[in-house]
Parts: structure tokens; sequence; C-alpha cells
């Protein structure tokens, strides 16, 4: 077998069980990778020097197609009711046929840290059929220093071939496409999929298992920190914001996806970004576009000019996922370090399609809770298949449940007690629609947005007038200089006041029969947070 590039010659692939390999390639960096991408055919060019590849028939995860090996160990540690389980014999199978079907290959190796914290973090291999791929997780997870690793011995083990078919009927599965996790071997295995996400949620999954009983709660958040130390943390789902408003220019960049909150602050899982890039322009992102339109930066089903090789941010015929990875240390004002103190804010994002929530409203500890238990959003036409006219909530809890191996409850008293321990501020804000729901109204002005968060996180938000919200019951601000007042007050925004009325409730009704799943776990205090209740007290 033909080996490049920097590893513990002591710790090979052989210890993993890989054998028979055509070729391996250690730890390469962006140019070797680009190189070899291109000789492949995986990818093409942009004019401005990204790494541009199509992950062909799946242009995001699928949840799904993810199975965890149900053992003595996760029996009764794992949440079921939110992951499917394969046995410890089905994994066996389908890991003994990984490596035969790595044999006559050429793979790539990357050896990278999950968490930027020393104390926490996970040392993680990850083999992968592709240079792109390889690059892609080179980006995503923290690289570390060359001296490293010659001594580097791994904790968690990734192997991602994207050509390699699972047979459901041997291995338990549910398709063709996998991913398979053995938390007591600490193993994945991804086949099936060439959509390069599924490695770095992956390394979250498995953060999110170990950490909390270390005492340190694992967040799909962005983050960010001011110039005096005032840390704050962006909850929310997929195309909510977090990228976007972490990205603050007056304030240094800790993360936009996967973060820890444990005894010594915050802390990135990551070493790089990982954009939607849907309509991205240089006026309203500018760090963002910059950081997607140069050499270093792997663009996913994103469309290019045939003739100048200029990326289409615009254009969505691929998928609306269109997505950026790229280096932290391409936005100007990133941390280098990916930690921070102790947060003071914690901010949780909506894209609300039904137009009903204020721009920003601030949260009870229990109110927190159950907005973080809820993990609210709404999804609208066009952006999923099956997708019909009218607005569809979506209730993922703690903003992340896919990649929840514990039961949520465990996740919701963790932020429950650090919010009171660090006496922390909490506020929701609706990055979704204000005037109407979703054909009838309009986007939420990112100018506003901002100028609310930037009132919050500065502290100058505590000191306004506050009302009541009638429906949901948390404390909204009627007036802030430079905010349009009745854009504070969505009923004041819309035509039809009943229609307003009508659309409110619908939604409250969609809380309250989310939120029936989890009533039995959480105290009164909690459950009396629930905006039913606030419309029964009318």
């Amino acid at each position: 077998m033909q080996e490049t590039g920097v590893r513990n010659g002591a710790f090979g692939a052989d210890k993993f069980g890989l054998r028979n390999l055509k070729q391996l390639h250690w730890n390469l960096r962006a140019p070797q990778l680009y190189q070899y991408s291109l000789a492949a055919g995986e990818a093409v060019l942009s004019a401005d020097g990204a790494l541009c590849a199509d992950t062909g028939e799946f242009t995001g995860r699928s949840p799904k197609d993810k199975f965890t090996v149900r053992d003595a160990t996760t029996d009764k540690k794992m949440w079921w009711a939110g992951n499917q389980s394969i046995t410890a014999e089905q994994f066996e199978t389908l890991y003994q046929d990984f490596l035969k079907h790595a044999e006559g290959k050429k793979l790539f190796a990357q050896d990278l840290y999950g968490g930027a914290d020393p104390a926490y973090r996970i040392k993680t291999r990850v083999f992968t059929e592709l240079a792109w791929h390889s690059l892609f997780i080179r980006t995503l997870l923290i690289r570390p220093e060359a001296i490293e690793l010659s001594t580097f011995v791994p904790e968690l083990t990734i192997i991602d071939m994207p050509s390699f078919r699972a047979d459901p009927k041997r291995h338990g599965v549910r398709s063709e496409n996998v991913v398979a996790i053995d938390f007591t071997r600490k193993i994945v295995l991804i086949g099936g999929s060439y959509y390069a996400g599924e490695m770095k949620k992956s390394v979250f999954t498995t953060l999110n298992y170990y950490l909390p009983e270390r005492g340190v709660m694992p967040m799909h958040c962005s983050a960010n920190v001011g110039a005096k130390g005032d840390a704050a943390i962006f909850f929310g789902l997929s195309g909510t914001g977090k990228t976007t408003l972490s990205a603050d220019p007056n304030r240094t960049l800790i993360g936009d996806d996967e973060h820890g909150w444990g005894p010594n602050g915050v802390f990135n899982f990551e070493g790089g970004c990982y954009a939607k890039c849907i309509k991205l322009s240089k006026e309203a992102e500018p760090e963002i576009y910059a950081a997607s339109t140069r050499f270093g930066a792997v663009l996913e089903n994103c469309v290019l000019d045939e003739d100048t090789r200029v990326v289409d941010f615009d254009d969505g015929s691929k998928t609306e996922n269109t997505r950026s990875a790229y280096p932290l240390e391409f936005i100007p004002n990133a941390s280098r370090t990916g930690r921070a103190p102790q947060p003071k804010n914690v901010v949780m994002l909506a894209a609300d399609a039904f137009g009903v929530l204020p721009p920003i409203a601030k949260l009870s500890p229990a109110q927190a809770m159950y907005h973080f238990l809820s993990g609210y959003t709404a999804k609208v036409a066009g952006t999923e298949r099956g997708l019909g006219n009218e607005p569809q909530p979506e209730f993922s809890t703690c903003f992340g449940s896919p990649f929840l191996p514990l039961d949520p409850s465990v996740y919701g008293n963790m932020l429950r007690d650090l919010i009171a321990q660090h006496n922390v501020d909490c506020w929701l804000v609706n990055t979704g629609w204000t005037g109407g729901k979703y054909g009838t109204g309009s986007r939420m002005p990112i100018k506003v947005t901002r100028a609310l968060l930037t009132a919050a996180l500065d502290g100058s938000l505590r000191n306004v007038e506050f009302r009541t919200d009638k429906y949901f019951g948390f404390a909204v601000p009627t007036a802030l200089p430079g905010v349009p007042s009745e854009i504070l007050n969505p009923v004041n925004t819309w035509k039809d006041k009943d229609e307003f009325d009508k659309t409110a409730r619908a939604l409250v009704g969609m809380f309250q029969k989310n939120f029936a799943k989890f009533e039995a776990q959480v105290d009164a205090e909690v459950r009396a947070a629930a905006p039913e209740v606030k419309l029964a007290a009318e």
C-alpha cells in the first residue's frame, strides 16, 4: 500500500481493520486535496477558486437512515423514541462489509479534534473515499498542529464511503443509504450518500452522547462574544439565521453551528463554518460571501455559469439547501481559540412563517426551557418536497432533534440550570414573517432583527418598557429607537386583525399539541409557561 502524508506510524489504518488498500493519503491540506479532487472529476473549480461539488440524490441529511447500536451500554441510556436501533451483530456485519468494500481503493485520512476545549474534545480520525469529502471534514473540524499528528491516536473513527450500498435485509437498515453509530466502540459508518454534512453531524451526535455526563451541555447553536467578554448563544434550526446573525462585524465569532457550554464557558466543537448560501449576497452578508468566494471554500450543489464559472447563489434549481464550507479564519473577526467566557445572553431563533410571533421577546427561565424543548420554526413551500401552499410548523426539540442520543429533558434541564447559575438573559427572536403569513406578509427586515439583537446583547433592551403578549405570555418591548413601533406588536402589521387572532390561536394550539409529550418530564413552572395557559386566562 502506498501511503503519503504525516501520520502516527504506530497507529495506522490497520488498527481499524482496513487492509489491502491501493493508496492512503494522510492529513493532506487544501492544495493537494484540490488536485486529487479535480483530477478524479469529483468537483469543479469556480471562477473565485472555490471547490464546487454536487451531492447527487441526497442534498441534505437523511435522518431516517441513521441507526445506533443497541447494546448493554446504550439500552437504558439512549433516547430510543427519537433514535433507530440495530443490533451489535448487524453493525459488525456492516462494519466487515465496509472493510471489504474499501479493499483496492484509494482513501484519504484526516486526524482532527471535535471540540476546542482540550479538557472535553474528542480525537477523531476520518477515512473518506473522496478527496473533497476529506477537505470538507478537515475544514469543519479542528486541525491539530503538525507536530501533534505523529503521535495522534483516535478516540472516534469515521469511515465515509458514498459508493458503499447497504443491504436492508443483511444489515437491518432501511435503504442502501446508511449512517450507523456504535457508541461502545466509537465507530461511525457512512455509506450511500455523497452529502458531506453527515460526517460533521456524526461527530456532533457523538459529543451529544458523551459530554452531558461530564457536565458539558452540547448545543446546536452559533455563538459570538463582545469586547467585554459578553458571550451570546444563538439556537436555531436550519435557515433561521444562526450563521448570519452570529457573523456580526462588531463581535467576535466563536462558531456557527455546534458548541459546548460547561465549567470553562462556551467552546466551539468545530474549526469551520457550514453556511446555507441560497440567495447569498455581498451586500447582505459580506463576511460569508467573501469566505465563500475564495480558494479553500467548498461549495455544495451551487450552480455555476457554464462559460465564466461564476457562482449563481440565487439559483436553487438543484436544491434550496446549497451550502458553503470554509475555515473559521476566513471570517476576519473569528476567534482563534474557539472559546469564550460564560454567556450573558441566550437567543432562540424561529423563522415564523405564520407571521404572529413578535420580532423579539424576553423569556423567563421557565419559558426558555419551554421554547428550547419545543424548538419551533416553520417551513414554507419550495423548501422541501411535498409542502403545500400553507406554512408547516416544525418542532425539533432542543433545536436539534436528529442529533440527540439522550432524552431531551437531559439537555433541557442542563440549560435551565446553566441559565440560573450564570444569570443569563434569554430571548426569542422571529426571523420569519411580519405583516401576514408566508405568501401575504414579508420577511422580517434584517436591519430590524440586528437592531433588536444589538440592544439585547449590549443590555440596553432591558431598560425599555415591555408588554405581556396575550397569546404566548412572554415580555415584548413596546418601543426601541430606530425600530418602527408597529412591527414590535405583530397584530398592528396585519390588515385583517381577525385573521391574525385566528392564526395566532392556531399556532398556540400547535405548540400545545407538540408539547404534550414533554409535560410529564417538566415541573409545574415550565408547564405554566405554555402559551395555552395564557389564552385560557383571557
